[in-house]
């Protein structure tokens, strides 16, 4: 944004030019550590970090903590390096190709032991949490399943300095979806939640920023999300051979889902469908293979038409309907190559 740095940043928000505590009616916090105290117990309205959020231990401890010091409605800003910056300054630092096997060994010490119940606590026993790799995504993640909106993001110095403002109590997802095989939860048959399992393809936290992802980005054909930054490289190429969706069989034989049949949503996805297709959605299971590769809509009023007309008919012949559609479905992947994109 211009010549912004970070100093003017803070200071935009802050509205004065020194770091004091209580500036007119606000009462701020101005942190250089990672560690909140409280202003005579009482809720501030802005709390400022400068120093980046990768060198915190219990990440979401934080921002719980943040959470619970501010007042509804208060700021929070802070920044962070995300994993992009750091590759490219990984690749830029050494000549090739010992840059390309840095990296590799990156990936495996910061990017890959966090995640893996073996390694997790000896890494982060001898990392303290310090240089923890962070995503755009799963930052942001993080910060909305703690109670936070985005308000505002602004590149500096190769950091995103963020704002974000406290809208409710957090989550205390005490289960996060943080390995590779994740739980999502969606809406089942008699609209009970279900997990639906499947192989990790976005990033850690993502789940919790569907609404945001919606405002920000028009959905592409397919009804699904255009330009989506919470989909890993890794995960794009196991969505295209159809690996991810594997694990949703432990679901099939748990009888929460059929083979054939609308897919499960998330609660987000699902307010954004008409009254009368909630109503008939929650009746039966959802299914592995959805309608929509037998007819193939584009837009999401499209896939919302052909849900209905697969519902409806399965009403009235379940058995025929779903054979039907079953080898309408097939056909289409594997002798027509169709994909949802």
């Amino acid at each position: 944004m211009g010549n912004l740095n970070k100093v003017d940043f803070y200071k935009r928000t802050l509205g004065f030019k020194s770091a004091n505590k209580n500036v007119g009616n606000s009462k701020t916090l101005i942190k250089k550590d990672i560690e909140i105290e409280t202003v005579n117990d009482d809720l501030l309205e802005l709390i400022v970090n400068e120093k980046r959020i990768n060198d915190i231990r219990y990440l979401n401890k934080y921002f719980e903590k943040v959470n619970g010091t501010l007042k509804k409605g208060g700021v929070f800003k802070g920044n962070v390096e995300t994993y992009s910056v750091r590759r490219t300054r990984i690749l830029n630092k050494f000549p090739s190709p010992f840059n390309k096997i840095y990296l590799f060994f990156d990936i495996l010490l910061v990017r890959v032991s966090p995640k893996l119940w073996i390694t997790k606590n000896l890494y982060f026993n001898i990392t303290k949490g310090k240089g923890r790799v962070l995503s755009k995504a799963e930052t942001y993640g993080r910060l909305y399943s703690c109670g936070f909106e985005i308000t505002e993001e602004v590149y500096i110095n190769n950091k995103i300095y963020f704002t974000v403002k406290k809208v409710k109590e957090p989550e205390y997802d005490m289960n996060p979806s943080y390995g590779f095989l994740i739980k999502l939860k969606r809406i089942g048959q008699h609209g009970k939640p279900i997990k639906v399992y499947k192989i990790r393809t976005m990033r850690p936290y993502s789940e919790y920023l569907q609404e945001y992802v919606f405002q920000k980005n028009n959905l592409q054909d397919g009804g699904k999300i255009n330009n989506d930054f919470r989909i890993s490289p890794e995960g794009k190429i196991l969505r295209k051979l159809w690996v991810d969706e594997l694990p949703m069989f432990y679901n099939f034989f748990k009888r929460e889902m059929k083979l054939v049949g609308v897919r499960p949503l998330s609660a987000h996805y699902f307010s954004l469908y008409t009254k009368e297709l909630q109503t008939l959605r929650i009746k039966t299971k959802p299914g592995l293979i959805p309608p929509f590769y037998a007819d193939m809509p584009v837009t999401l009023e499209e896939i919302m038409a052909s849900e209905i007309k697969y519902l409806k008919a399965y009403e009235k012949r379940p058995i025929h309907t779903d054979f039907s559609y079953f080898f309408k479905s097939i056909n289409n992947i594997l002798i027509k190559r169709k994909r949802s994109g």
